[in-house]
């Protein structure tokens, strides 16, 4: 596992956190969820290019297909 890619879920994280809290403090709450749910996506958008990965890596190593 490539610890660049934690580092980045973990960026991702934080960044989103912050402009969450400051779009709350400014009362666009519709604007934060958005801001929250766009994170979250780009995360998962991550994890599963690791998930897609690891799949490869077992169908070659039973010689799957």
């Amino acid at each position: 596992m490539d610890i660049n890619l934690l580092f980045k879920i973990a960026g991702i994280g934080i960044l989103v956190a912050v402009i969450v809290q400051l779009l709350r403090q400014n009362g666009r709450e519709e604007l934060a969820t958005v801001a929250a749910i766009a994170g979250l996506v780009l995360a998962t958008m991550l994890v599963l290019s690791m998930i897609a990965s690891l799949l490869e890596t077992v169908r070659q190593t039973f010689s799957l297909y």
